[in-house]
């Protein structure tokens, strides 16, 4: 969970207690969240963890099984919460959102206002960012989605900084609670031209608003709307590519016209003399290449700034 310490800053500077939610952690694409129960265990390939050896140790310990198996107690970052969470709709991965966060300019102590909810990948992150002082109020239309939500938040330590709400911002804008005070407005919505007017209301002067749509089309009608009453109106595609890194055994020796994938060739000897690839025929080499699984296309960010009224 996002801990708190008495200064109010988020800590994972301490040992794992009794009822943390900590993500266990086997490889990089298998990871789960789990409460630490003194009496209870987990069981997976690599056999039985026992959660009273858990208890005391540090986060990022190496903890063993019955077997001699092991696996990683990592503290649930906002970046580890998105690759573990429950999907109750399409959620934004780590690229977009640290762009979200960094294009908002959000700092510690900003209100910003988020609709909608959904899973809550997003809002964990915003949550971070505003810390210690900061709050975000995000809503969903959809009751038991938010109810969801909630309980998340209460595990991973930030409903202090979080407040959810049941409201149809397309049809009912939002709170007028909130107008003028709102540092950034965030929408995830399948027509945000619908929300534009209200969030606009909502935001500080100079204030700055992001709307994520999947299909270009709804992009286009937010951007006639922007136009009104917004400027530096940008729209973003972000694309990320991961590389696996990996060490080959290139065989130089035997390198000939029927060049296999599984031995890469070799493009270069070394020159002869100590530790020169001719003295060693097989050596060892680091090969980077495109990761075949690999995130295309997720939607675009289209961002504009709220025209200062003199």
């Amino acid at each position: 969970m996002l801990l708190l310490d008495p200064s109010k800053k988020m800590s994972f500077n301490r040992c794992i207690r009794d009822g943390d939610l900590v993500i266990v952690y086997e490889r990089h694409d298998t990871m789960k969240a789990v409460k630490v129960c003194e009496n209870s265990v987990l069981q997976n390939r690599f056999g039985v963890f026992k959660h009273s050896d858990w208890i005391g140790k540090p986060f990022g310990s190496k903890v063993f099984s019955n077997k001699g198996g092991f696996v990683y107690l990592l503290a649930p970052t906002p970046e580890l919460w998105t690759l573990v969470l429950s999907h109750r709709t399409q959620i934004l991965y780590i690229a977009d959102i640290s762009f979200v966060i960094m294009y908002l300019e959000i700092v510690p102590g900003c209100l910003v206002l988020e609709s909608g909810t959904g899973s809550g990948s997003l809002t964990t992150s915003l949550a971070r960012a505003v810390a210690p002082t900061g709050h975000v109020y995000t809503f969903d239309f959809h009751e038991q989605r938010a109810a969801s939500a909630r309980e998340d938040f209460e595990r991973t330590g930030i409903n202090t900084l979080v407040t959810v709400g049941v409201r149809d911002i397309q049809g009912e804008g939002f709170p007028d609670e909130f107008f003028g005070l709102a540092d950034s407005v965030f929408l995830d919505l399948p027509q945000p031209w619908l929300a534009i007017p209200s969030a606009g209301k909502m935001l500080k002067q100079d204030g700055i608003l992001c709307s994520f749509s999947p299909c270009i089309e709804q992009v286009q009608r937010s951007c006639e709307t922007l136009r009104s009453n917004f400027t530096d109106i940008r729209t973003f595609e972000i694309l990320l590519r991961t590389y696996e890194i990996r060490e080959w055994k290139m065989d130089c020796s035997k390198v000939d016209d029927d060049r296999s994938v599984a031995s890469p060739p070799c493009k270069r000897r070394q020159p002869s003399g100590e530790g020169s690839m001719g003295d060693n025929p097989s050596s060892p080499a680091v090969m980077a290449r495109p990761s075949a699984e690999a995130r295309g296309h997720t939607g675009y960010l289209t961002f504009a700034r709220l025209e200062h009224v003199s």
